[in-house]
């Protein structure tokens, strides 16, 4: 479907360098496979003729991500992460509203408000079951 991509993360032995294909026209859709240590990501037509193909040794694959498009009536892959580097999270046209829960929590976390620590809740708990007993 037009929109769909994937992104593809490969280990260059100095870093890392994204390869991204993508759906570029009506009808075309992306398919991944993976056969005899190679990754193949290739945009084919409607009729099944491949327009783009990247290939990937598969031992140098750090990550392949699959983006779909969004459906025609708004429905669509409801991704969030916890936090986001380099400021608040905005809303693009298209996309989902965060959750009201979310919106708290950034909210917190601007105003400088840590998260609780799991570990002093664990020593809390086991300090107060030590004190019961």
């Amino acid at each position: 479907m037009k929109g769909d991509r994937v992104e593809v993360v490969v280990d260059t032995g100095q870093g890392v360098q994204t390869y991204e294909i993508v759906a570029s026209r009506a009808g075309r859709r992306i398919e991944t496979t993976t056969a005899r240590g190679v990754v193949e990501v290739t945009e084919v037509t409607r009729g099944g003729t491949p327009v783009r193909t990247g290939r990937f040794m598969a031992n140098r694959v750090v990550a392949l991500v699959e983006h779909p498009a969004l459906e025609s009536d708004g429905a669509g892959v409801d991704v969030t992460t916890r936090r986001r580097m380099g400021g608040p999270e905005r809303v693009r046209p298209g996309r989902r509203a965060p959750s009201p829960d979310q919106v708290a929590i950034d909210q917190l976390l601007a105003q400088g408000a840590a998260e609780p620590d799991r570990v002093d809740e664990l020593e809390a708990t086991r300090e107060q079951r030590q004190g019961e007993a």
